[in-house]
Formats: C-alpha cells, sequence, structure tokens
C-alpha cells in the first residue's frame, strides 16, 4: 500500500515514480545541489542534472527559470527549491545561530521567494511533454511572525499557469533544526513538508482555482 505520509523521503519519491511515472526515470533535476536524494536510492539519478552554482562533477550550470532545454522535451522533473526568506540579522552571524540559512540558502522577502517558484513554473511548463510530471518539494513556515502555507501558494499558481494536481505527499521528519532567535515560540513547529505532485494535462488546460470561483459566480 502506497501512503500519503512517510518519513522517509526517498520513499516518497520511489512512491511518487511508481505511480506517476511510466518510465520509472526521472528526466530533470533543476536544483540538484550534491544529490542527496540519490543517494543509496532504489530509483535512478536523473538523466539532466542542473544547479545555479553546482556543486559536484555531472551537473550543469543553468538557472531552473531559465533551462538549455526546448520546448515539450521532457516527462519528468524533480524540483526541491529553497524555501526560506528572511532580511534579519542571522544572515549576517558568523554563530550557530543561523545554520538553517547557512544550509538551505534564503531569499531576500517572500515576495521575491514566490517570484522564484512562479517563474520555475512558467519555465516547467514551457519544457514539459503533454502528460509530463512535476514534483515539487515545498514546506509550510512562520516567517517574522506570519505563517505560510507555502504548499497552499504553490498549489493556486500551478494550476493558474495550467497544471493539474495530481497528488500529495507529507513527509514528516523527528526533529529538526531550531536557531537560536527563534526560541520565542508562538506558532506550532514545522515537522512536515510536501512532495507536490502536477501534471501537464494532454488537452484541454484546467480551469484554475480563480477561475472557478468566477465561474461559479456567474452561475449562482
Amino acid at each position: 500500500m502506497i501512503k500519503s505520509l512517510s518519513f522517509n523521503q526517498q520513499e516518497i519519491i520511489q512512491n511518487i515514480i511508481s505511480l506517476y511515472i511510466p518510465s520509472k526515470q526521472i528526466d530533470l533535476d533543476p536544483t540538484y545541489s550534491k544529490g542527496i536524494f540519490y543517494k543509496n536510492a532504489s530509483f535512478n539519478q536523473p538523466t539532466l542534472k542542473y544547479d545555479l552554482f553546482p556543486q559536484i562533477d555531472g551537473v550543469l550550470q543553468a538557472d531552473c527559470r531559465h533551462l538549455p532545454l526546448q520546448d515539450q522535451s521532457i516527462n519528468s522533473i524533480m524540483f526541491d527549491p529553497p524555501f526560506l526568506a528572511t532580511t534579519g540579522p542571522s544572515l549576517n552571524s558568523s554563530q550557530n545561530n543561523n545554520l538553517i540559512n547557512k544550509r538551505f540558502g534564503v531569499y531576500h522577502n517572500e515576495q521575491a521567494l514566490h517570484q522564484m517558484y512562479w517563474d520555475s513554473l512558467k519555465e516547467f511548463w514551457r519544457i514539459l511533454k503533454p502528460e509530463g510530471i512535476l514534483i515539487f518539494k515545498c514546506q509550510d513556515k512562520v516567517s517574522s511572525g506570519k505563517q505560510y502555507m507555502t504548499h497552499v501558494y504553490t498549489i493556486n499558481m500551478a494550476e493558474d499557469i495550467g497544471f493539474y494536481t495530481l497528488d500529495l505527499f507529507v513527509l514528516g521528519v523527528e526533529s529538526r533544526l531550531v536557531a537560536d532567535w527563534q526560541r520565542n515560540q508562538k506558532h506550532a513547529r514545522k515537522f512536515h513538508s510536501y512532495f507536490l505532485v502536477f501534471q501537464k494535462p494532454k488537452n484541454k488546460r484546467k480551469m484554475s482555482w480563480k477561475e472557478l470561483k468566477k465561474h461559479l459566480t456567474n452561475f449562482i
């Protein structure tokens, strides 16, 4: 039985491949980094590996928003973008209170981060073949005391572009990094992230949530 919840991200990726990728091969990873997803995994390395700042051999330099690939040339994409945004003092700290920012990288603000998501989704729409699959890892968070339900924003953006939300998997974690400046807790800590599965429809574009609301309003 394939479940929507797991504490092992490789298990989730393998389940997505088993359910939704007939070739059993991920074509492209545009944010490959060091390839943590694929180490000791039961599935193969992606055919194409890109990163903005390649860290290991075999990874080519490219921006996920502007990929050197032809229109409708890719069957499947694994996307693990940055998820942090801050202009706080932790960016300039040399102490251990900014381990999260050092480990994952950070955007200046939420608007810039979400713009990167939008631009990337538009590029993936361009290069994916009809019925192509996009696996999008994202994480909700609290930033500057405000909740950001990133998986909701991401689904809305993807469906506005034309993607169909095929599935959603939840990755749970037993523990997580907490910076010193995050000790004053005002919201529930996020001990989960998401693997969203989108598909580019073969025929007519699926109606987005905004269009559906407008349609229903007019109907009523």
